[in-house]
């Protein structure tokens, strides 16, 4: 059965699934509809005659993290609902990182928080030079936590602690040095080159391409499963507390945040 797309437009043309991030008006902020659409189009494209699958944006973003309506209800979640919440994201980043045909993310603007994490969990990242990075959760009382672990995989742990301590945003070129984008690709070169990326892999065994990363997975396997277990615990657990619910008023105020000394 196809899934009725509200925030995502799902194509397939000459054996490549293009999903596209479709809310240009929001920058294509993460709502609980886009995550629900973004993981039925990932299924859709995995069962698909497809063998490549592209993830791009609408407009001049590629994802501007949470969705500000969203942020606004989050403080009043219960304990259930926020490990539900975090589960949920958790499951549509392992979809993306399992996915079982090669992926490449075509990041054409600011890609920040849950964006980096959907921009960089990608096999490919090919970015324009003005695409910007950041895992910004601990500026507004969030915990990093799901993505968390697949930034050490990517860039060691050193690293994984400067981006996600200082929650700063960083360029592309940067991204680049620290092996989270592929190829830094100007805008108007961006989609012709994700669908010769496309091409170059097609000319490879689908077999072997579907082997080799189910392999990949199966490496990482037990401990994402345990990492993400923690994540996910954490993640429902900061919700609770003063500097979650101070970062999240004084970020919708626009002000500078007043935190507990804890």
């Amino acid at each position: 059965m196809t899934h009725d797309y509200k925030t995502v437009l799902y194509s397939e043309s000459q054996n490549i699934a293009t999903i596209t991030l479709n809310r240009p008006d929001k920058r294509n902020a993460i709502s609980y509809e886009l995550i629900d659409d973004l993981i039925a189009a990932l299924k859709q494209a995995a069962s698909s005659a497809a063998q490549i699958v592209i993830l791009t944006g609408a407009g001049k973003a590629f994802c501007s993290g949470m969705d500000l309506d969203n942020l606004k209800q989050l403080t009043g979640r219960t304990h259930e609902q926020n490990l539900q919440d975090s589960e949920t994201m958790a499951s549509l980043f392992r979809t993306l990182y399992d996915c079982p045909k090669p992926t490449i993310a075509a990041v054409n603007g600011a890609a920040i928080a849950g964006g980096t994490g959907l921009a960089t969990l990608c096999d490919f990242t090919l970015a324009v030079p003005e695409a910007k990075f950041g895992y910004t959760e601990v500026r507004i009382g969030f915990v990093p936590g799901i993505v968390s672990s697949y930034l050490i995989a990517n860039v060691g742990e050193k690293r994984a602690r400067d981006l996600l301590l200082t929650g700063r945003l960083f360029d592309a070129e940067e991204a680049y040095r620290f092996g989270l984008v592929t190829e830094i690709v100007q805008p108007d070169q961006l989609m012709p080159r994700a669908l010769q990326l496309a091409a170059q892999l097609m000319e490879n065994s689908p077999a072997s391409l579907r082997a080799t990363k189910a392999l990949l997975s199966s490496y990482t396997k037990e401990q994402l499963d345990r990492q993400l277990k923690s994540a996910i615990r954490e993640n429902a657990a900061i919700r609770q507390t003063a500097d979650f619910k101070e970062g999240i008023t004084s970020f919708l105020e626009k002000r500078k945040p007043t935190w507990t000394k804890g």
